[in-house]
């Protein structure tokens, strides 16, 4: 797996954790479009590669398609990347990339939909509940098929920071588990729909 993240790389360090012992599944190397990224940090003290790579970069398959072949590449793991993944990369990958998405999708997705934008917008209006989404990308932001999300609901008073706190332990649990189960689903003759689940905040800890 190639690993994409933007920004300071907790998802990154526990799919890296969940999978060190695996037998068939492996992060390969990092893949980084912010140079100063504590992501990069975290990659270095795990011992997996990086590549850091420019927006010009990304869209030039000459460049990326290389390098994410010099690491095996097999599936590509969205793990707070911000940027949209260029169609050149969606054909290469078919069904073989996925995304987390910090909110109960189709609702709060879109450009600009990221990190604390998210959560803010989601105590805005008032939602009782908020969650994660996984899905496959395809060409156009947070749309395509969604295949696993999990629940928690916010209680009356819940500030922007309170929901993000829920939210990353929603992610910290369940995204290495659906990586796992996407991985080993994408070799039977139909393709995995993974139950939601419904949990409680304090379920969590």
């Amino acid at each position: 797996m190639a690993l994409f993240a933007s920004g300071n790389g907790t998802n990154v360090q526990r799919i890296c954790e969940h999978f060190a012992a695996h037998t068939s599944i492996h992060p390969a190397a990092l893949f980084c479009n912010n140079p100063r990224a504590f992501v990069l940090e975290r990659a270095s003290e795990l011992g997996l590669p990086s590549i850091v790579f420019t927006k010009k970069e990304l869209a030039d398959p000459a460049f990326m398609l290389p390098r994410l072949q010099e690491y095996g590449t097999t599936h590509v793991v969205l793990a707070g990347f911000l940027a949209q993944i260029p169609g050149y990369l969606i054909k290469k990958y078919p069904r073989r990339i996925i995304n987390i998405h910090p909110a109960l999708l189709p609702k709060f997705g879109g450009k600009g939909m990221y990190g604390m934008h998210v959560h803010e917008a989601v105590v805005r209006a008032g939602e009782k509940q908020s969650g994660i989404s996984v899905h496959l990308v395809d060409e156009h932001y947070d749309h395509g098929q969604i295949f696993f999300q999990a629940r928690v609901p916010l209680a009356p008073g819940d500030s922007a920071d309170d929901c993000a706190s829920k939210i990353h332990i929603l992610e910290q649990t369940y995204f290495p588990l659906v990586i796992e189960a996407w991985v080993k689903g994408l070799d039977k003759p139909v393709f995995p729909v993974l139950n939601q689940v419904e949990t409680e905040y304090t379920q969590t800890l």
